[in-house]
């Protein structure tokens, strides 16, 4: 599997060959530095970690700045491991850039944390319509969440029941996206319609 770590920029919209207007994501993606290399003999299975945007060496634990430092790199505010990486042979400290792992047509998969949105209640939650019309004397339950649950048996609400709660801030993988574009001299991918999270939060691209 390769992958990259990048950071969404916004959006913007390109034209296709069909002259279709598409929208697209923009993410500046790398260059990422090899932070550690694990093999079959030492580790059990081959993978590469990477890391991306620099971070203050006061807010970075000793153990990491030592993981670092062998790198022969500064702290890294995500560091994110790919597991069976598919690129050229690479050594600590290495730089991957977006074009040695992506190129235009690609389909890839973009994991990201979604906007939190606060306390929310089931009909933006979970989509609930509402209990019944505005009839009848329901003219304050037109977003309420209904009955939830049985009286004397089982006497209690069961877990993972649907309800109002905290909504969003979540790990969201979204798949299928396809490479509209890549400038390889600005470090940015243009990938097909939306990724989650906000502009300037950290987005991992991953192709299978």
């Amino acid at each position: 599997m390769n992958g990259i770590i990048g950071k969404k920029v916004g959006m913007t919209s390109v034209y296709d060959g069909s002259g279709r207007n598409v929208a697209c994501t923009v993410i500046e993606a790398g260059p990422c530095v090899v932070t550690q290399v694990k093999t079959q003999d030492s580790d059990g299975y081959f993978a590469l970690q990477l890391g991306y945007g620099d971070a203050k060496v006061k807010n970075t634990p000793k153990p990491m700045q030592g993981h670092f430092d062998k790198a022969k790199t500064g702290p890294k505010r995500e560091v994110v491991e790919f597991r069976d990486f598919n690129a050229a042979p690479k050594s600590l400290g290495d730089l991957i850039k977006v074009d040695e792992v992506f190129k235009e047509g690609d389909n890839v998969s973009a994991v990201g944390t979604s906007k939190g949105k606060g306390f929310q209640g089931v009909v933006k939650r979970h989509g609930f319509s509402g209990v019944g019309g505005q009839t009848h004397g329901q003219h304050n339950r037109g977003r309420a969440p209904g009955s939830i649950g049985a009286c004397s048996y089982p006497a209690k609400v069961f877990k993972g029941m649907r309800m109002g709660g905290r909504d969003g801030g979540s790990r969201v993988k979204i798949r299928n996206l396809k490479v509209v574009k890549i400038f390889p001299d600005q470090n940015l991918i243009l990938v097909k319609g939306a990724i989650p999270g906000h502009n300037g939060s950290f987005v991992i691209l991953e192709k299978k």
